[in-house]
This record gives C-alpha cells, structure tokens and sequence, in this order.
C-alpha cells in the first residue's frame, strides 16, 4: 500500500460544512457517522481521487473564525478553477484572494468556508521550473 496523506479538519458543525462543502467547492460526500446525540462525529468527503476527513472535537473546540486565528490552509488542484472559483462565488464563499496567475504556473483563487477554514484551489495553466520563479529544490541522489 502506498503511503497517502489526508487532511482531517475540524468543525463546530460537521452536517453543515458537509452540505456546503458539497454545494460551493463540488465534494462528494462519501459518510457521516452519527453519534449518540444525533450530531455528525465523524464524515469523509472526496475531492476529485483524494478523500478529507473531518470531525466534531467536542465542545471545548473553536473555529478558526471564532479563534479568530487559522493554522493550517489547504491546497486543491483542479481541472477548471475558473468555474470552480464561479461556482464558489455563487454559494457564498468568502473570497480571500481572487483568481491570479502566479508566477510559479498556477491559476489559484483562495476562499473561507463558513466556519473559517482558508482553502486555495488551483489548475496549472503553465509548466514553470522551479528556478524561473527563485525557488531551490533540495538535492536528490
């Protein structure tokens, strides 16, 4: 088995970041794991072939819009970001940064989801050595 890194994001209200995960940015919702008190505990959703995790702490846990700080910020790529970036924009999302050409061959927009959570999704629009655009990479043998 190959070895795979999946995020696992945490949320006050995981039911809600399902519905508008699935509406604004197209996740596909795989399960939910209900707990005794009929709140989602625990849910995977895909994202074209990779999966996200995402869970209910507890109630000691606050978003990162009512920390009012984020630590983490996740990158997606995928196949048409300008309509993707439509289809967010149509949902809701807050934009953080709008659609731009960066200078390392990707075209990205950066949105918030409700409870805060900072997402950049991008397509590559150029092939760009990491050289052209001052970036080193770490020396293999």
């Amino acid at each position: 088995m190959a070895q795979t890194i999946t995020p696992y994001l945490l949320y006050e209200d995981v039911a809600g970041a399902l519905d508008w995960l699935a509406e604004a940015f197209g996740f596909e919702e795989l399960l939910r794991y209900d707990g005794p008190d009929g709140s989602v505990n625990h849910a995977e959703m895909r994202v074209g072939g990779e999966r996200i995790m995402m869970g209910d702490p507890g109630p000691d846990y606050r978003n990162p819009k009512r920390l009012g700080a984020r630590t983490s910020q996740l990158y997606v790529m995928v196949e048409e970001v300008d309509a993707h970036y439509e289809r967010a924009k149509a949902a809701g999302a807050e934009i953080r940064k709008e659609l731009t050409d960066e200078e390392y061959g990707h075209r990205r927009y950066d949105a918030y989801d409700p409870e805060g959570q900072l997402w950049s999704f991008a397509q590559v629009v150029s092939e760009v050595s990491a050289e052209e655009w001052g970036a080193t990479t770490a020396g293999r043998e």
